[in-house]
């Protein structure tokens, strides 16, 4: 399934300022759908693990390349972590996630270029895709993993998901991750 035209326009000036500021990768429903699961989205996600990290400039160097801030709240910014931002020719909103170290840093790692449209960008590996949508545990999120689960489970590693969810349930102090992807598998 191809990812709409307004995504990749996005992505494409997406792609020039973060690759001048670190790694990074996509993820979220614009990923889902790399994957070639069917799913209905509105923006575009990706983390970077910003060097050196000057969110000031990268903003300004993003306001160069097309987008504008949607939040000017310093103090959210400083918060959450997200840089919250329109691509301005095509509407299409984009957030960009700081990387923190951990998880995250596993995810860079893992992360494997794929071609969309007429790009090749950093995506997030689908096991990790399918780690982060079930620790997101929104209804959408869960399906999205029960999709990627259906079209590339044959090729995913179920243990090493499945010991990542509980490194996470004790880190959190959860007990409900490993159970919810057990029934995504069950399902199949």
């Amino acid at each position: 399934m191809p990812i709409e035209p307004a995504a990749v326009e996005a992505l494409g000036a997406l792609a020039g300022v973060l690759s001048r500021w670190g790694h990074w990768y996509l993820f979220g429903a614009q990923a889902v759908v790399a994957y070639g699961v069917p799913r209905l989205s509105a923006d575009v996600d990706v983390t970077l693990r910003m060097s050196p990290e000057d969110p000031e400039r990268f903003a300004s160097q993003m306001g160069e390349a097309g987008f504008e801030l949607r939040i000017d709240d310093p103090d959210f910014l400083r918060r959450s972590r997200v840089l919250p931002f329109v691509h301005v020719a095509s509407g299409m909103p984009v957030d960009v996630v700081l990387a923190g170290s951990g998880l995250e840093d596993a995810f860079l790692e893992r992360a494997r270029p794929l071609d969309i449209g007429r790009l090749r960008i950093p995506t997030i590996h689908p096991e990790d895709l399918v780690i982060a949508k079930i620790l997101a545990g929104r209804p959408k999120d869960v399906e999205d993993a029960r999709g990627l689960w259906r079209a590339h489970g044959a090729s995913m590693d179920a243990s090493r998901i499945r010991s990542v969810l509980m490194e996470l349930e004790e880190a959190l102090g959860q007990s409900d991750l490993t159970p919810a992807f057990d029934q995504i598998r069950s399902q199949r």
